[in-house]
Order: structure tokens, then C-alpha cells, then sequence
């Protein structure tokens, strides 16, 4: 697409980064919304502390997919070399950052959300409770979620009262890697999929 436009490089950039930056955030929703990739991605949310390790925590098979889809809008989209560069080295800082217990000042997390997701913003996203983490679903540019209304600025129970992980998996045993390297393919999928819930208890 990108190719069939005469733009100047910067602008290019820009509009690459952003787009990318778009399709993680839709890739992210479609990973609760099927059944089949929430089995995958519930590694991620397995986790029952909150740090920087958390945004490292990926299923392999989820860590493929993603690469494959995001190849697929690479070569759809068309854009400089350097911007997909830039983009990976973006998303993966943020999302170390965004997934750190660092605890901002309230003021420099309310101004920093107008940009970019703030580790409290998504820290939202990881909470046990169903309409919680059906929300904050950006990693980078925080404009998706309030463009797509899945944006949350607190949980209910507070950032000290809230519950991080899933209910299924609250044994210290989960935590082991050949526990979470085998959790999609434990049990069915009954407590949790996007717009299949069964309730937030």
C-alpha cells in the first residue's frame, strides 16, 4: 500500500509505526475473543505477580502466530525497513515498561495516557476479574483503546486490592515452565472468552 503513495520518508514512518502498532492492539483482542487462541495466550495471564518478566511471558506457539501475522501486514502494508525496525524496538520496550511495577506520580501517569499505555493502565488488563481484562488491550499507543471503547482507567478494587491472573491456575505449580508451556491444552474453555462470559465472581 505504502509502496503506491509517493510520501516523504518520515511521514511513511509515522503512519507504519502507527498501523503496526494498530494491528497489535486488534491481534491482542482477537487472542481473548477465539477460544482457540485464548487457550494460547493464557500464559500470559497465568502470571499471579505483575512485573517485567510478565511481558516476556508468551507462549511459543503464540509467540509464532504473531510473527506470522504480523509478516502478513508487513507485506501488505508495505513499509520501510527501518520503521518495522524502529516499530519492534518500540513495542518491546514498552512492553517491558508497561508491564514493570514501577509506580508513577498520579499526574505524569494521568498525562502519559493521553500517549502511551502507563504500566498502571494495563496492569488493568491482568486483573482476575472478566470486564477488567476485557479492557486496556494496547501495549503501545494508548488512542486504540479509547478509539475502540475498551479503555479503563482503574480497577474497581483499586491497584492494591486488585487480583492479578486467572481463577483456574492459582497453584504455585502453574508457575513451573512444563505447566505453562501445557496450559493450552488443559481443560476447556468455559470461564473466560469475550462476550461468553459466564460472570466476573
Amino acid at each position: 500500500m505504502l509502496n503506491q503513495i509517493d510520501l516523504p520518508i518520515w511521514l511513511s514512518m509515522i503512519i507504519s509505526i502507527v498501523l503496526l502498532d494498530g494491528m497489535i492492539y486488534l491481534q491482542h483482542v482477537m487472542f481473548h475473543a477465539l477460544t482457540l487462541l485464548w487457550r494460547l495466550h493464557r500464559m500470559h495471564h497465568a502470571d499471579l505477580d505483575y512485573d517485567v518478566t510478565t511481558g516476556a511471558r508468551f507462549h511459543p506457539i503464540e509467540m509464532i502466530l504473531s510473527l506470522l501475522i504480523k509478516f502478513a501486514v508487513i507485506m501488505v502494508l508495505g513499509p520501510p525497513a527501518v520503521a518495522v525496525l524502529l516499530f519492534e524496538v518500540i513495542l518491546n520496550g514498552m512492553a517491558m515498561f508497561n508491564h514493570s511495577n514501577i509506580a508513577l506520580p498520579v499526574k505524569i501517569d494521568r498525562w502519559l495516557r493521553y500517549l502511551i499505555v502507563t504500566p498502571d493502565m494495563h496492569r488493568v488488563h491482568h486483573s482476575v476479574i472478566n470486564y477488567e481484562a476485557d479492557s486496556n488491550f494496547g501495549f503501545n499507543l494508548s488512542l486504540w483503546d479509547r478509539l475502540f471503547g475498551t479503555y479503563q482507567a482503574q480497577p474497581i478494587e483499586g491497584h492494591q486490592g486488585m487480583q492479578i491472573g486467572l481463577h483456574q491456575f492459582r497453584e504455585p505449580k502453574y508457575l513451573t515452565l512444563p505447566w505453562l508451556l501445557s496450559l493450552p491444552f488443559l481443560g476447556q474453555v468455559t470461564d473466560y472468552v469475550i462476550n461468553r462470559h459466564k460472570g466476573d465472581g
